[in-house]
């Protein structure tokens, strides 16, 4: 089959339209598809399939369809090559095709000829493809974000680039439904009009699933663990699902075979047979799931304790066929050779959406975000037990409790071990008289919790005691025996009790405590007292209620030089407002402190997140810009009652000085009345959230400000555009920073490849910084030499466009990447901080899509605010989308 890219590169010229030249690129893992919308003369869509190193290319004036019934010409167009497929924007006047293009869909898929799909095996994929190319007639199944299941390409007679796409009917399709209806690209959430308009992308994630890699099948994978928070809450940066009453469980496919694991790891498989085949035709050569089976009663509703009569009717011939069972999946932790465990929750979700093919017995969970208070109730009132929040950026903790999931519960419910019970009297005289429960300790002991003697009937007292019958032991199984009220019959400490209570006393006894059944899922040995976690805090410098920041607004806008304002209830004096920042440059009129302190208010609600807990260093301009400049690090004089401040030690004179820490309106508005133009912020923070416990007392603090939440790149393109004054830096021109893009392209394969998230920000000079969250478990010094290290990777990659060469005359023609910004006390601008040149420009973070379409200058006080009220900010979640450094170094090697 030709595969020729010839007649691709002859309708194109390359200096005048942004379409990719083709580049070589071997192909790894499932091939590939894309649908690209494409308004030219006339609307229509482009329909890819990637096949020996091209994309296979149709063109769907109607585009495609779920309907069955629906046929839909396609007309064969020239290959195209596979750098197309993230191809988004506009093609020039004058071009072949010139108009706007978005990536409308996209995903992986394989042939499907007979129902055996091939995600695992490219070589027999693309044979497969090859072979139904030429006879006319291919069959694949897709796993995009909008288009799944089955279609076919059948080629029309005597017209020899007329097909017919049609979607088969599976349980993917949607009779009657339009999918084209939605019209945003699955890449930057823009439309064919934002393209046309000139609308920058909102941030929407990345071609690649940052954490993920290559990886062999694992097998069973121990479950991520959830702690018990306080109560329900709301969060921008959470994810919330409904609490399923039913069994954790773990579900593999590999080479066609399905297997069902307890959360002990105990093979289930036969238990639950019944779900097998639905798993087995998963679109997917090897997959590893998490959720829950759950049964369901007569109401459809989920009842944990038709599950337990499901399981215990196995043991009878009827084997209880008629109770209805559902694994619900809210997790995937693997898919064909790729370890989702180390991408961010967000991205395991969106893998999951677009893989999972959801049939009457294995479904997806729904999660909703931000708003978990609701959820919370809708669970409650559909009688569930409550909810679950986790954080969207957190990585899978396999076989750990972690706190960046939390179980929010209506009533106080623990697993507590059965370690013996006391005797019964009247009724009970031939059974027992309550249960003895305890939990381990830190140290592994076994404390005693109390005991339970209420929750039970007759057949319920009746199996107990023939379960606890062979476990009689003569020793006292607690590190300390119990006082009880009646004789006691000690037991080995292997059956686990779930108990409902109200609360703890305060010798550690359960108040109230009710009996509701055994858990056979939950180890003995992993028995630990609840502790209960408080809620998230709304993060710092969440947005103000608008009235708030529209009073301010509304006051600024007044005819004067002198006003106090009151913020947050605090009073503040702003003066001078009239005052001269940045001088008339060309026809822009000049930039006042008016101007900064209007730009501040309406950005604050992204701006300081990214300050939050963060020593500053002040770079004040009193005079404006071209006026006198100094920096000032310590504040020795009184200042507002609304400035937090923090005593750090100085690694040079071994005394403390005052830093201040900007973590509220009234204080950003403060910096701004002091013509404080720069926001300079260390890497370091003193608040141990969210992946540390350390806080309180002057030597926490600094132990805190010992690690940093990021290592650093400053990317410095030293590409002159000529018209520097001897000696001069250099200054912005379109060429160096179109090369500092394409560096930092190439720094985040590295960094993808380690599964280290990365975020982008302009300067706002010349250059980009990349900023790569890590977990706090690295001092400086060794987040420094981590940063050398990957950029000497990169640099003997790409010796003849990086330097890191320390002195400025031997990098010129290159870019310099700076690594030496990772040393405790250093500081880089904020993100959104303005900066000292003409036209007021803003360190502006950047979604990666953006590079190579944005300019510096396009981020200004003037403009940024709009942009941020259409977009949203792209390092939102910059701290949830933390990776262990040493951990992710480690897997290199």
């Amino acid at each position: 089959m030709s595969t020729d890219l010839e007649e691709y590169r002859r309708k194109r010229d390359f200096e005048r339209t942004a379409e990719p030249a083709p580049a070589a690129r071997p192909g790894a893992g499932p091939l590939t598809f894309v649908v690209q919308k494409h308004r030219a003369r006339a609307l229509h869509y482009d329909f890819r399939l990637e096949v020996d190193g091209v994309l296979k290319s149709w063109s769907v004036p109607k585009g495609p369809s779920l309907d069955p019934g629906e046929k839909r010409l396609a007309v064969m167009v020239e290959d195209h090559p596979l750098e197309y497929a993230s191809f988004e924007g506009m093609i020039p006047k004058g071009e072949y095709g010139a108009g706007e293009v978005i990536v409308w869909d996209r995903g992986t898929y394989s042939p499907d000829e007979g129902g055996q799909l091939l995600f695992a095996d490219r070589q027999r994929a693309e044979t497969a493809l090859r072979t139904g190319l030429e006879k006319g007639k291919v069959s694949v199944f897709l796993r995009g974000e909008k288009l799944k299941g089955s279609f076919t390409l059948v080629k029309v007679a005597r017209r020899e680039k007329d097909w017919l796409l049609m979607k088969h009917r599976d349980e993917h399709a949607r009779p009657g439904s339009d999918i084209l209806a939605e019209e945003s690209s699955v890449v930057s959430g823009r439309t064919v009009e934002d393209v046309k308009a000139g609308r920058s992308a909102p941030p929407r994630g990345h071609a690649e699933v940052a954490g993920a890699r290559p990886a062999p099948f694992p097998g069973f994978v121990p479950p991520m663990l959830a702690q018990l928070a306080s109560g329900p809450f709301s969060h921008p940066d959470w994810l919330f699902e409904p609490k399923l009453d039913g069994y954790r469980t773990i579900a593999t496919v590999e080479d066609g075979h399905a297997r069902l694991w307890s959360r002990r790891g105990l093979d289930v498989t036969a238990q639950y047979a019944r779900l097998v085949p639905d798993l087995e035709r998963q679109p997917a050569a090897s997959l590893v799931l998490d959720g829950e089976i759950v049964a369901m009663d007569e109401r459809g509703r989920v009842c944990f304790q038709c599950l337990q009569r499901y399981l215990q009717s196995l043991r009878r011939p009827d084997a209880g066929s008629q109770v209805p069972l559902i694994y619900y999946v809210f997790d995937v932790l693997y898919l064909d050779g790729i370890d989702l465990r180390d991408a961010s929750l967000r991205e395991r979700k969106k893998v999951l959406q677009s893989v999972l093919r959801p049939t009457d017995a294995v479904r997806l969970v729904d999660y909703f975000e931000r708003d978990g208070e609701t959820v919370y109730r809708a669970a409650i009132q559909n009688g569930l037990e409550g909810a679950i929040a986790k954080q969207a950026g957190s990585r899978y903790e396999s076989g750990r409790r972690s706190g960046s999931w939390l179980k929010i519960k209506a009533t106080q419910t623990g697993e507590f071990v059965i370690a013996g019970y006391t005797a019964g009297e009247g009724a009970r005289r031939g059974s027992f008289g309550a249960l003895l429960l305890g939990y381990r300790d830190e140290e592994g002991k076994l404390a005693y919790a109390g005991h339970v003697g209420t929750g039970f009937d007759e057949t319920l007292l009746g199996d107990l005691k023939k379960r606890m019958d062979p476990l009689h032991t003569d020793s006292c199984p607690f590190a300390t025996v119990p006082a009880t009220n009646a004789p006691a019959t000690w037991l080995r400490p292997e059956l686990v009790a779930e108990i409902k209570y109200s609360q703890w006393t305060a010798d550690g006894r359960l108040r109230a405590p009710v009996f509701l059944r055994l858990r056979e899922d939950k180890p003995p040995e992993d028995v630990r007292r609840p502790v209960v976690v408080p809620i998230p805090a709304p993060p710092a410098g969440a947005p103000q209620p608008e009235p708030a920041i529209d009073n301010i607004l509304t006051q600024l806008a007044r005819p004067v030089q002198e006003l106090t304002v009151t913020v947050a209830g605090k009073r503040l004096k702003l003066t001078n407002l009239d005052k001269e920042l940045w001088p008339q440059t060309g026809a822009h009129a000049a930039l006042t402190k008016r101007d900064l302190l209007k730009y501040l208010a309406r950005v604050s609600p992204h701006l300081l997140p990214h300050l939050r807990d963060r020593p500053l260093t002040l770079s004040r301009y009193p005079s404006g810009i071209d006026g006198e400049h100094f920096w000032q690090k310590h504040w020795t004089h009184p200042l507002p009652e609304f400035v937090t401040t923090v005593n750090i030690m100085s690694e040079e004179t071994g005394k403390p000085g005052e830093y201040i820490v900007c973590d509220n309106l009234p204080t950003l508005l403060w910096l701004g009345q002091l013509a404080d133009i720069e926001l300079h912020t260390w890497f370091s923070r003193i608040s141990p959230e969210p992946d540390l416990d350390h806080a309180g007392p002057q030597r926490d603090i600094e132990f805190l400000l010992d690690r940093p939440d990021f290592i650093i790149f400053d990317l410095d393109p030293y590409i002159y555009s000529g018209k520097e004054a001897k000696g001069a830096e250099p200054e912005l021109n379109r060429k160096a920073f179109d090369r500092g893009g394409q560096v930092a392209l190439w720094l985040k394969e590295v960094l993808d490849r380690l599964g280290l998230a990365a975020f982008v920000k302009t300067s706002g000079k010349t250059g980009l910084h990349i900023y790569v969250p890590i977990v706090r478990k690295l001092d400086y010094r060794t987040a420094r030499k981590a940063a050398e290290s990957i950029g000497q990777f990169l640099l003997k990659s790409h010796p003849a466009e990086i330097t890191m060469e320390w002195a400025p005359e031997r990098r010129t023609g290159r870019v310099y990447i700076d690594y030496a910004q990772n040393v405790r006390g250093k500081t880089l601008a904020s993100a959104y901080s303005a900066r000292p040149l003409p036209l007021a420009p803003v360190s502006m973070p950047l979604p990666w899509a953006d590079l190579g379409k944005v300019y510096p200058t396009d981020f200004t006080i003037l403009t940024v605010p709009d942009h941020l009220e259409r977009a949203g900010d792209p390092w939102a979640d910059i701290l949830a989308a933390k990776r262990d450094l040493a951990e992710a170094l480690e897997k290199a090697r």
